[in-house]
């Protein structure tokens, strides 16, 4: 794979071209990462609302019926339910890791599988969560392991 920068002072936006033979998984992957940079979603902190990178989320958690986003240094509640998150995100690299909680995987630092099925995740903060067995295959077939 080749990469080649061209810089343009001229130019208003930038503009991201990929040329190959086919379409492929890692194409796709790298497609994935791009639109995650440029996704916004806000939350509400101490009666402000902020306007987040979603690539900047760690994770989202629902804890009596209120969704958060967790970054790395703060906790953001949002009014859209998880579901909906869930949808949004899902072709941004994000995954149902539970039955109330959604993981970014490229703030996954490590992964450790639990005796029982589930998948231990270490985030880039070194916050652990636990990935339930029901979702566990997701995050395996992103790893491409069985």
């Amino acid at each position: 794979m080749r990469i080649q920068i061209n810089e343009n002072s001229n130019m208003e936006d930038t503009e991201i071209i990929i040329n190959c033979k086919r379409m492929n998984q890692d194409i796709s992957k790298i497609i994935a990462m791009l639109r995650v940079l440029d996704l916004k979603l806000t939350g509400m902190k101490d009666g402000q609302t902020y306007i987040l990178d979603a690539s900047k989320i760690l994770y989202i958690d629902t804890v009596d019926k209120k969704t958060f986003f967790y970054t790395e240094k703060d906790v953001f509640e949002t009014p859209l339910k998880l579901y909906e998150l869930e949808e949004q995100l899902e072709e941004h690299d994000f995954f149902r890791a539970g039955k109330s909680c959604i993981i970014n995987f490229n703030q996954i630092r490590a992964l450790k599988a639990d005796l029982d099925g589930r998948i231990l995740v270490t985030m880039n903060n070194n916050e652990k969560l636990y990935v339930s067995r029901q979702y566990a295959g997701i995050i395996k077939s992103k790893l491409g392991v069985k």
